[in-house]
């Protein structure tokens, strides 16, 4: 079950304090004496802290994620609805929501907020850190985080399915998504009544984003020209699909946190303020598994090969799948093969350079 931390302030990139700040979080497994045996796993854009939810192929005893070697840890990022600080959260000075007043969080606030989470919970080093999409974003982040000596706070990283910097393409896709909700007559500047959210627009951007975390390969596959025969409004069956998933999101998630995510990912750049982009990912010295998917439309494959090559402890794996995108949410065997056998790799390498 999700468990909630509260840390008396944080600030974030743009100035803004926030006080009683919350941060949910699930874990499994146990935290070592050393607080040194955890992995971090970072969730996507519409993800929870459930891991066991969204990548139950990778959390078990000899899987990717396993709590009886590992302390698994999900933190919520904020601005997400599923409990850490958000447009939703109340706000202690006022008693009422934060919305449109809450802060514009970059993809640096969160690993910095989850840092100090981290640290709250008894945590003082982090083996691994993985995450795909969105969470691979904040991976790429977290190898910038140090201890107080100033050592690594992270020992090892698992990018998957993403860039080193959003790109025009990426941007564009999610500025398409929020016009479609600001489009949205409900939507009233950001100012609407939960009880009359701006659900048409939050549907139809989750139908967009569908569009592009999969692949054509992937839905001619699934759907071609099938017909459904019973409904006149959607007569293709890819078009009943599109739906579903725009309806399903609408039950779940929140207009407002959408666009602060999709914002927040947009800020993505590992050289912002910190130098030239190659040098600057060059720097990055942890031994790291770059993981790419071979039918990415939204993330491509050469986005990872770029990043395999400036990186100087970097592995590339390819994802081969015919689901785009979404694939490391689907073929969790094959991924599962990858992060295990590659952490097994490093644990030699450390057991021989300390022997």
């Amino acid at each position: 079950m999700p468990q909630t931390l509260t840390l008396p302030q944080f600030t974030f990139e743009d100035g803004t304090t926030l006080r009683d700040v919350p941060v949910a979080y699930q874990t499994w497994g146990t935290l070592n004496a050393a607080g040194d045996n955890v992995v971090l796993a970072c969730h996507a854009l519409t993800g929870d802290p459930d891991v066991a939810d969204w990548w139950e192929g990778m959390l078990g005893a000899d899987r990717a994620l396993d709590p009886t070697r590992d302390f698994v840890v999900c933190l919520n990022v904020p601005g997400s609805p599923y409990g850490t600080v958000s447009p939703l959260t109340e706000n202690p000075d006022t008693g009422t929501r934060y919305g449109t007043e809450f802060p514009a969080v970059t993809t640096r606030d969160t690993v910095r907020l989850h840092h100090r989470a981290l640290k709250k919970m008894g945590v003082r080093q982090v083996a691994c850190v993985i995450g795909g999409s969105m969470g691979g974003m904040h991976v790429l982040e977290w190898a910038f985080e140090t201890t107080e000596d100033g050592a690594p706070f992270v020992q090892s990283l698992i990018p998957v399915a993403v860039g080193g910097r959003h790109t025009a393409w990426q941007i564009g896709w999610s500025e398409a998504q929020r016009q479609a909700i600001y489009n949205d007559p409900q939507w009233q500047g950001g100012n609407y009544s939960l009880d009359d959210p701006p659900t048409d627009g939050l549907a139809t951007a989750r139908m967009m984003a569908m569009m592009s975390y999969r692949s054509e390969r992937s839905f001619e596959g699934r759907f071609g020209r099938e017909e459904m025969n019973d409904r006149d409004d959607t007569p293709f069956a890819v078009e009943s699909y599109l739906r579903y998933q725009g309806n399903k999101l609408v039950d779940r998630f929140d207009a407002q946190c959408y666009v602060h995510l999709t914002k927040q990912m947009n800020t993505h750049d590992v050289a912002r303020e910190r130098g030239e982009y190659e040098s600057v990912l060059a720097s990055i010295e942890q031994p790291t598994l770059v993981v790419g998917i071979d039918s990415d439309v939204l993330y491509p494959i050469r986005e990872q090969r770029e990043l395999a090559e400036h990186l100087p402890s970097a592995t590339l794996e390819v994802l081969s799948a015919p689901h785009g995108h979404d694939s490391f949410l689907i073929e969790f065997d094959e991924l599962s093969e990858m992060v295990t056998g590659w952490r097994a790799k490093q644990d030699v390498t450390r057991s021989s350079v300390t022997a």
